[in-house]
């Protein structure tokens, strides 16, 4: 029964509008992850000091904040040290971006990586943070790594989902190391075995 002033809708027309959503969808461009260039220096800068503010008050320090020519001499670094600096790109805009350091400077530590990723608020939710990782996993393989280590918010579950997924296995819990939102937070140690893992030792000329 139609109620009084309510106009009757087809039964297809609820259907119509989501078959056009998802033909919008399917038509819009994909998001393309690539090395890092000096030209998106800006964007990641943007994304990464808007990270580290979220939650922590106004009056907190600022150290630690990098600059633009910090950035540059960073990935440059990395670059000479066969470390992926990696951005994913969406209709051309830097929308997210990752990168591996060293697990520990020490020698012994050369065959295992620490990564970050950083993904642009505005483009959460859309799997940029998955396409990120999977591209630093293979190329952290193929640069002859073994391990890769992350430390990723106890409160943030859509990464924990993502790490699960994709081989990474908790290995640590580090309680209260972070405050923010007025409030102590806890870190989860992540890890994954790459190529071989610790099934066999390198090879002779990598050691």
């Amino acid at each position: 029964m139609v109620g009084s002033g309510c106009t009757p809708t087809s039964p297809w027309s609820e259907l119509e509008g989501m078959d056009e959503a998802i033909a919008s969808a399917a038509t819009e461009p994909p998001v393309l992850v690539r090395p890092s260039r000096d030209e998106d220096v800006g964007a990641m800068l943007e994304i990464y000091r808007r990270h580290i503010r979220r939650g922590v008050e106004d009056n907190a320090p600022q150290s630690g904040m990098p600059e633009p020519d910090d950035l540059k001499q960073r990935r440059k670094n990395l670059r000479n040290h066969r470390m992926p600096h990696l951005v994913a790109t969406f209709r051309g805009a830097v929308v997210g971006y990752a990168y591996v350091v060293q697990f520990r400077k020490r020698p012994a530590y050369r065959f295992t990586a620490k990564h970050s990723i950083y993904v642009h608020h505005e483009h959460l939710g859309r799997g940029i943070g998955r396409l990120l990782l999977q591209a630093l996993i293979d190329a952290c393989a193929a640069a002859g790594f073994r391990q890769m280590i992350g430390y990723i918010d106890a409160d943030n579950t859509a990464s924990l989902a993502i790490h699960d997924r994709l081989g990474f296995v908790r290995v640590g819990w580090l309680p209260a190391v972070a405050y923010r939102y007025g409030r102590w937070s806890d870190t989860v140690m992540v890890q994954r075995a790459l190529g071989h893992g610790a099934t066999e030792p390198p090879p002779l000329q990598n050691r």
